[in-house]
């Protein structure tokens, strides 16, 4: 076996969704995503020589072939030299919701697996995954408690197991630039606003579990909770929330129990001043069909200075007879091709899977530890605020929007404990 051969990285796939293969109800994605991202991304990477074998677990095995046909269309035939070769759960004749065990225990300790599943799914697979010695990228949101959270983290650390969140706008390099001007000149905490949004038809795309086993707050909130977390990590902490939520399109339009749109009022302290700073963080699954896909942006204001970022408009717009009038963002994912081939490595959608696979790579070969990874990488250690802001706001929800407190174990700490409802 050749130094390139034993560097690459086994991946497993579980998920086979509209983020994974860019399939969704039958048909490619409407969105922005109908070539996917995961897969498309692991094969290219594979390409490049960091992945070795991939697979692909779902639970239904009877919509395999469809799926395949579709990335053959979307990836195979659309780029130069992208190998679709690879493993498939459960067959194509079953139905399996258990069928990533028998997928995880045909991969090795120091493998790779990504999960891009329904939010209360992912707490158990990733926990057999990490017992397994398997290194695991989640998406967003981790899990959906704290407890689950803390859990996952003591045991990734048992097992010396990479657990890291694909958050990308960590790689947005505006994003980024922005974190670190805010880190660097910008001062204590004051005022921090986002607000994320997707077309109605993404109600119909998540049909499945909206309402059910999450909301849009978990999906969407967590982007820029995360990247304010990121931002005043041992800097500030959060201590109180609060959430409201909106009604009426998702139950009257598709028959979905669930808030269309959700507001989390979130107070921080930062730590050294013990001054307080405030936090708005809305998102919503109803919005028309407009320029972009998502729309996407934050306010922040700092003791001395602020800053203002609109995602989704990067001042890049076609005009074209088959799609009309589209601010477009390939900052995200590249996916017309340069010569044939795929171009897309440059994307942020894509460098936290390199960077992710890159780390798994390093820490096999011993070239890292996990202390470099949780200094550089969103890790389930690095990211237990996150989970305790949306906790905090569904309970606030579910308790007619009562402020729920978030306890640490002494005034400097950084990892929350519990959560506590202020009755």
């Amino acid at each position: 076996m050749t130094e390139l051969q034993k560097s690459r990285v086994d991946v497993l796939m579980i998920g086979s969704g509209e983020y994974t293969t860019g399939y969704v109800h039958g048909t490619a994605s409407k969105s922005d995503k109908s070539k996917g991202v995961v897969a498309l991304t692991l094969i290219d990477l594979r390409r490049r020589g960091k992945t070795g074998r991939l697979g692909i677990c779902g639970t239904n095995g009877k919509k395999f072939p469809d799926i395949r046909k579709h990335m053959q269309q979307a990836i195979g035939d659309f780029y130069k030299e992208m190998d679709l070769t690879m493993d498939w759960w459960p067959g194509d004749d079953a139905i399996d919701s258990q069928a990533y065990i028998q997928a995880l225990d045909t991969f090795k300790a120091g493998d790779a697996c990504v999960i891009f599943t329904p939010d209360d799914t992912h707490f158990e697979m990733a926990l057999e995954a990490i017992r397994r010695g398997i290194h695991v990228m989640i998406t967003k949101p981790a899990v959906k408690t704290l407890a689950e959270h803390r859990q996952l983290y003591e045991e990734a650390k048992k097992k010396n197991v990479l657990v890291m969140i694909e958050v990308h706008k960590r790689f947005d390099p505006m994003y980024s630039d922005a974190r670190d001007r805010i880190r660097e000149s910008l001062g204590d905490f004051s005022y921090f606003y986002s607000f994320m949004s997707q077309p109605k038809f993404q109600l119909d795309t998540f049909r499945s579990w909206a309402g059910k086993s999450s909301d849009i707050s978990y999906y969407l909130n967590s982007h820029h909770i995360d990247f304010h977390v990121w931002s005043l990590h041992g800097r500030a902490r959060p201590i109180r929330v609060t959430a409201m939520g909106s009604t009426g399109v998702a139950k009257s339009q598709y028959n979905i129990e669930t808030e269309d749109v959700i507001t989390l009022s979130v107070q921080w302290i930062n730590l050294s001043s013990k001054t307080i700073g405030t936090a708005i963080y809305t998102s919503s699954w109803i919005s028309a069909k407009s320029d972009t896909h998502t729309q996407q942006k934050f306010f922040y204001v700092g003791h001395h200075g602020e800053i203002n970022i609109d995602q989704a408009h990067r001042g890049y717009t076609l005009a074209s007879d088959t799609n009309g009038y589209l601010s477009i963002n390939p900052l995200y994912m590249k996916l017309v091709p340069t010569d044939g081939y795929f171009s897309g490595q440059l994307g942020y959608g894509y460098r936290s899977f390199e960077a992710f696979i890159d780390a798994v790579a390093d820490l096999n070969a011993k070239k890292v530890d996990m202390n470099t990874c949780d200094i550089k990488l969103a890790t389930i250690g690095t990211t237990l605020q996150e989970t305790a802001i949306l906790e905090a706001g569904r309970i606030s929800l579910d308790n007619l929007s009562t402020m729920v407190e978030i306890i640490y174990e002494n005034d400097t700490s950084l990892i929350p404990l519990e959560l506590k409802l202020l009755k």
